[in-house]
């Protein structure tokens, strides 16, 4: 017997579980069937949402033939077979799972039959299009991200497979206590394949339970218990290379930022359940410097140290040096005025006529160095009351050219700011008298 999800796919948008914003009333993939003027698309998200599930109702919806191939294991013979169906019917709708892997080959094949209309493509990925699909392919297709189901929509979809006498599990007359339900839907964590499984085997298993111990099983109320011995551990979707990688790293950072020491803690659990423990240390050295900088360079330095801990200790144990790098970081103050210099001066470096490096700051040790005038006329600061002497450093163009903006968010951010505000006032009048 096939799975319950498999079972349960829709036959028609009606049917579809969540996505409401896609194929709900007057919404674009709903209109496109009504209108019988459906294009290639791509369709992407976590597993487990929808991708499928959509493709095999907009097929059902407009009665076309529905062929489904998978881009990395399927032959361009395969494509070929399914060309030739479209030809002969007019038009076929073809499900091209994991489209991110379709090869150069294949993409030359499909690309004038998508032009045509022979083939109308529904890709599915749960890579990011606008990153690991090919332009050509992009163009061709309008690109709809799907929304893991809600929690409403995972209770839907459970009533309708329980309830079901043809497809579903309504022959075994099953209920689901509400703590079992409540169960089911977090451990699914938007997997309505997952979950939809979970819960065939959760009302299978106990009815052949009840049968063994010679109870009735006319009707059975599945209990948390039992529940919790038919399902996995809440799955996440960790993809070092994949789309929700970068938007955990992203949530990650950007909670530190905001001084969030909870929202940070979550995302480091999340990143320390993956496994990931090369980019959660990348990450934080980044944020230790990026968001935190010149506002409290001590965070940096027990952020590093915390780090090597972690990286010398490796997991489980990695989690505690992590902890308290991260819970330092979100509740340091900020400045993010060192990245801003660099990004201001790199922004001359690129754009302007910066001009060349004054001649008493060139290599001077060397033959030949006096007679083209390099280091001539340098003058030496640790020669000078307080090492310091007021001369021109910049290139003629830039001369007068402020990169470093410090916001004075701390008392040592304050100190930095007030030494930077006095020496380019001294450089300035220096330099201005010499004139």
């Amino acid at each position: 017997m096939k799975p319950l999800a498999y079972r349960m796919r829709p036959k028609n948008l009606d049917e579809v579980v969540g996505q409401q914003h896609l194929i709900g009333p007057g919404k674009i993939i709903r209109r496109m069937v009504e209108a019988k003027l459906l294009s290639s698309m791509i369709l992407y998200g976590p597993p487990g949402i929808g991708k499928t599930s959509i493709a095999s109702a907009i097929a059902g919806s407009t009665k076309y033939a529905f062929r489904k191939l998978n881009a990395a294991t399927d032959s361009k013979k395969d494509l070929q077979q399914v060309a030739e169906e479209g030809k002969m019917s007019g038009t076929v709708i073809l499900l091209l799972d994991e489209i991110h892997r379709l090869d150069k080959t294949k993409q030359d094949f499909l690309l004038p039959l998508l032009e045509s209309g022979q083939i109308i493509l529904i890709g599915a990925t749960t890579e990011n299009p606008y990153i690991s699909i090919s332009p050509a392919i992009r163009s061709r297709c309008q690109i709809f991200e799907l929304k893991p189901p809600s929690e409403e929509d995972a209770s839907l979809a459970i009533d309708r497979a329980l309830n079901d006498d043809v497809n579903g599990l309504g022959s075994y007359h099953a209920e689901l206590s509400p703590a079992a339900k409540t169960l089911l839907i977090e451990k699914g964590n938007g997997d309505l394949r997952a979950t939809l499984n979970g819960l065939e085997l959760a009302v299978r298993s106990t009815k052949q339970e009840l049968i063994e111990a010679g109870k009735n099983t006319e009707s059975m109320v599945i209990t948390q218990k039992e529940m919790a011995d038919s399902i996995q551990m809440k799955s996440q979707n960790f993809d070092s290379d994949g789309d929700g990688h970068y938007d955990l790293i992203s949530a990650f950072q950007k909670s530190i930022r905001g001084s969030d020491t909870d929202a940070a803690l979550h995302y480091l659990a999340r990143l320390v359940e993956s496994g990931d423990l090369i980019s959660i240390c990348r990450r934080l050295t980044v944020i230790a410097y990026e968001d935190i900088g010149l506002a409290n360079p001590a965070a940096a330095q027990h952020a590093f140290i915390a780090i090597q801990a972690a990286q010398t200790l490796g997991f489980p144990e990695a989690r505690i040096p992590l902890s308290n790098a991260v819970i330092e970081l979100a509740l340091s103050p900020k400045s993010n005025s060192a990245i801003s210099a660099i990004d201001s001066a790199l922004s001359d470096v690129r754009t302007k006529k910066i001009g060349s490096i004054p001649n008493n700051l060139k290599d001077a040790h060397y033959k030949g160095a006096e007679k083209l005038g390099h280091g001539l006329e340098y003058l030496y600061p640790h020669d000078y009351q307080g090492d310091w002497i007021a001369q021109q450093y910049l290139p003629n163009n830039l001369v007068g050219s402020q990169y470093f903006d410090p916001k004075g968010n701390s008392k040592i951010e304050k100190g930095l700011k007030q030494q930077y505000q006095i020496l380019r006032k001294m450089q300035a009048e220096g330099l201005k008298d010499k004139r």
